[in-house]
């Protein structure tokens, strides 16, 4: 099937003559020739295009060649640069316009199936959605949290006006819409299950005045949100905010968080896994994880590693300390 270009290109060289005759008017007709002085309708002769010949291929109507600076194409490429036209659809425009031609049907979009509301299916599509943190409110989010050099972590995203559905909401009523941080919960395999949304206040840059302003959606259960190369060695914990801080810490460290408690104690190691470091939060949930986990991989090959906070959590010490004395902290 012809593109819209080779259609055009073809069209225009059957008006090879009017073609010339309207944009390269100072020029004249010599036998089966258009001479003009170049693209830009100077007069003079070193610029010719052939006026006959079939539609397409050697020796077509509408093919030029400027003598002088080499320059050749076919009707499309002069108007073109006649009128110093930058992109293809400006130039199939400007030839549509010329040849009296209706601008073409629009295509017709593919019917999207609804996904459910906190499905996996949505989280994948709100994840497509987001963008890099680079600049955002959410890169700023981080920061004032002592969270660093994220710009490369691709686990992380953002999306400036993220539903947020309410509670208390009545049928039929709208979601209201506000700035998110988002985070990519994946399996071992890397396979996207689910998205981690911290939702954020423009006028605060901090988290946004909701009772829950974190939610989760997709297949969480013995998953997390994972940065850093996959090694035999890796830190899971709860919070997003305290595994960052772990991985700033801990150069090279792979992390995993997996956003609550009850996901830390469900979590899932790598089948490769040798050493599982486990972020403690300093509570009686993350106390009750940690055993839980204890538990479940006692006969397996793993060996727990427990890391305890100074004080509630890796980002608490990160920000009321500073990374060399949470990094002094951890070392032995």
């Amino acid at each position: 099937m012809d593109s819209p270009a080779s259609s055009l290109a073809q069209k225009l060289s059957r008006e090879a003559e009017n073609v010339c005759r309207h944009y390269l008017s100072n020029g004249r007709k010599n036998g089966r020739y258009w001479l003009v002085g170049d693209v830009q309708n100077t007069p003079g002769r070193s610029l010719y295009v052939r006026l006959t010949g079939p539609s397409s291929g050697p020796g077509a109507a509408g093919k030029w060649t400027d003598a002088a600076t080499g320059e050749h194409g076919d009707l499309l490429d002069l108007i073109a640069a006649n009128l110093n036209l930058s992109t293809l659809r400006d130039t199939l425009e400007e030839a549509r316009r010329f040849l009296s031609l209706p601008r073409p049907e629009p295509p017709a979009r593919a019917t999207q199936t609804p996904a459910g509301r906190g499905s996996p299916e949505a989280a994948r599509r709100l994840w497509a959605m987001g963008q890099p943190i680079a600049g955002t409110l959410a890169e700023r989010y981080l920061s004032a949290r002592g969270l660093t050099d994220l710009r490369s972590v691709s686990a992380l995203r953002f999306h400036p006006n993220c539903y947020y559905w309410r509670e208390d909401a009545v049928a039929g009523e709208r979601p209201d819409a506000w700035p998110a941080l988002l985070a990519k919960v994946t399996d071992n395999a890397g396979t996207l299950t689910g998205v981690h949304r911290t939702w954020l206040n423009p006028a605060t840059t901090d988290k946004a005045p909701f009772d829950l302003n974190r939610k989760a959606m997709g297949n969480l259960l013995g998953q997390a949100v994972r940065i850093g190369a996959p090694s035999d060695i890796l830190a899971v914990g709860e919070g997003l905010e305290t595994m960052l801080s772990l991985r700033l810490a801990l150069d090279d460290l792979p992390v995993a968080a997996a956003l609550s408690s009850n996901h830390l104690a469900a979590f899932d190691p790598p089948a490769h896994l040798r050493r599982l470091c486990v972020a403690i939060d300093d509570d009686s949930a993350g106390q009750a994880a940690f055993d839980a986990l204890s538990e479940r991989l006692t006969d397996g090959d793993v060996e727990l590693i427990p890391l305890r906070p100074m004080l509630d959590d890796f980002n608490s010490d990160l920000r009321k300390h500073d990374v060399q004395q949470l990094r002094n902290h951890l070392h032995p």
